[in-house]
């Protein structure tokens, strides 16, 4: 294999893959882990934390990163070295979630490159229902 199966990256080079977060993933990452913090399956008990209700794993989420390296940026045969995440806000199942990465930085004497990298969430749209007081 290649050390860069689709050519080298450039600096400015981005890439993004989206999915939406769901209660089973939650589970699939407990039988992984061992994480059984009850912020992830106790409403009860999270609502009444600062969180104000279940929150995924870090682990889920930022494994969409994993993901974007891995698949789309450098490609197949990546992984991180080094990584420093902040977690800013919780994720629920429900959000779609979105990892961006771009290459800020490419060595010439070896296939490694440093990434800038972002995951956000977008909370699903409450449904709208139509008004039954309207008329036509």
């Amino acid at each position: 294999m290649s050390a860069w199966p689709h050519g080298a990256p450039k600096v400015g080079d981005c890439a993004s893959m989206t999915r939406t977060v769901s209660a089973e993933d939650i589970v699939r990452f407990t039988d992984l882990s061992g994480d059984r913090n009850p912020l992830h399956y106790d409403q009860e008990l999270a609502a009444s934390t600062r969180f104000g209700g279940i929150v995924v794993q870090g682990g889920v989420t930022s494994a969409i990163l994993n993901a974007v390296v891995a698949e789309r940026l450098p490609g197949p045969g990546t992984v991180f070295l080094e990584v420093s995440w902040r977690f800013t806000a919780p994720v629920r199942p429900g959000d779609e979630i979105t990892g961006e990465v771009e290459v800020t930085g490419v060595r010439q004497d070896k296939p490694i490159s440093t990434l800038a990298t972002i995951t956000h969430a977008v909370a699903p749209a409450p449904p709208v229902w139509p008004s039954l007081n309207q008329t036509p």
